[in-house]
């Protein structure tokens, strides 16, 4: 089914089942290598290479910030422009895009390997403890060329319809890096720098076969000669900017909140908190498949003027994001110790109990969040980056340290409890945003 068809003649509760489901399915494909990694990691290489890994994941993920800026930000125009049957554009837009991002890959990445030991340093980590955090930032970083775009070519693909291609290359990168970080570490018993060599060995593979359809041109969008623009460039970044924004912010709030956790709780509060981020990491791709799957859709009708579907689509966003959260929230709230049990079966009596409290007052957070993320995707898709941009940066960065220092007599309480307050600040924010947009976004179709 070309892009044409799907994006602007299904109906929209059918098109939300051919591209969202799918597209969550996917995404939460995509980021079951990071769950992998850390039961892998907790139960083969015990509790003090776990408290690595997750001192460490912020800059693995700040690592894949700068493509994730180009390959989002470039996807909306991209589709915008195919709304507006202007091929040509898409395809050069699709072509610069793909550079920039390899060309990211090396000068972040470079960064990064040089950079690691005094970033782990500045976290507070010392001995062991630092030492297996920079191998395993390391290997992101010597491998950061060839495996970012991973990510960008997931958006290019479904733009061009082909959405199962993407579910099931999401689907195999996850299962490599699965199969392989089994390997090195639970049969070879290499260190925990073969947890990071594993999963960058299933992104390039995918990244690889992702580029398949566009380079023998089976896909809708085609590598063309590059034409690079400042506006074109302005225009990448305007879009990405949310992502990119949620990104650094969320991340720049990690090393905070690790930062403080190593020096009031140790490397069991470290711990606890990664337990905290692995769900968050199953629960998020979720929403993030359903409504970033959408976007593609959302963009050629709100560029074809097909502003009624464009709102259509949009209720199905929100409605299966609100489902997705609340049935989360029942999820962690009666299986905490199962959860914890998970990554770290030996783990003592004073830790299973510090972590199941934190994941029942985390388990608040998904009461609201869904607000919040489907509003962001939604002002990201119709070109509004200023409104993204501020519930992003908001979510990420703003409230989480404004409730750390609220908080702070409430001492490690106080640090679970920041994500549901966070969530509801942030819920309350996109309400406003979109109450102040109303008359723009009811609007009559122009056709």
């Amino acid at each position: 089914m070309n892009s044409e068809t799907l994006f602007a003649k299904t109906p929209p509760l059918k098109l939300f089942f051919l591209a969202s489901l799918p597209g969550a399915v996917g995404m939460l494909a995509s980021a079951l290598y990071q769950l992998f990694d850390g039961i892998f990691v907790g139960q083969y290489l015990g509790s003090t290479a776990f408290a690595a890994l997750n001192l460490a994941m912020p800059f693995v993920i700040i690592n894949f910030a700068l493509a994730d800026l180009i390959g989002v930000g470039s996807a909306v125009p991209i589709s915008i422009a195919l709304g507006r049957k202007q091929e040509q554009e898409a395809n050069n837009i699709f072509t610069c895009a793909c550079i920039m991002i390899v060309g990211a890959g090396v000068l972040v990445g470079g960064i990064l390997f040089a950079a690691a030991p005094a970033l782990i340093k500045l976290m507070g980590a010392e001995g062991e403890f630092a030492d297996q955090a920079v191998q395993y930032l390391r290997v992101y970083a010597l491998s950061s060329p060839v495996t970012t775009i991973v990510f960008a070519t997931d958006n290019f693909l479904r733009i061009s319809g082909m959405i199962r291609s993407s579910m099931f290359l999401n689907i195999l990168m996850s299962v490599l890096s699965a199969v392989l970080e089994f390997l090195f570490l639970g049969v070879f018993r290499w260190g925990i720098w073969a947890a990071a060599l594993a999963t960058c060995t299933g992104m390039f593979i995918s990244a690889l076969l992702a580029l398949i359809p566009f380079i023998t041109g089976r896909a809708q969008l085609r590598f063309c000669r590059p034409r690079f623009s400042a506006s074109m460039i302005r225009q990448i970044v305007a879009c990405g900017s949310p992502n990119f924004l949620n990104n650094i912010a969320g991340r720049i709030t990690s090393i905070i909140m690790n930062a403080i956790l190593v020096r009031v709780g140790g490397e069991a509060a470290v711990s606890v908190y990664g337990i905290l981020m692995y769900v968050d990491g199953f629960i998020q791709p979720l929403l993030y498949g359903m409504c970033d799957s959408l976007q593609p859709a959302v963009g050629y009708n709100w560029g074809a003027g097909k502003l009624s579907r464009v709102r259509a689509i949009e209720k199905c966003c929100f409605v299966a994001s609100g489902v997705v959260s609340i049935l989360s929230v029942f999820v962690i709230a009666l299986f905490p110790g199962e959860i914890t049990q998970l990554f770290m079966a030996d783990s003592s009596s004073e830790f299973v109990q510090m972590s199941v409290g934190a994941l029942q007052l985390f388990s608040i957070t998904y009461v609201t969040r869904w607000f919040s993320f489907a509003t962001q995707s939604y002002m990201l898709a119709i070109e509004k980056p200023l409104p993204a941009s501020a519930i992003s940066l908001a979510t990420a960065l703003v409230f989480p340290v404004l409730l750390i220092l609220l908080l702070w007599p409430w001492g490690l309480t106080g640090i679970w409890l920041n994500f549901a307050g966070t969530s509801i600040l942030a819920a309350i924010l996109s309400g406003i945003i979109l109450l102040k947009l109303r008359k723009e976004l009811s609007r009559p179709d122009l056709e």
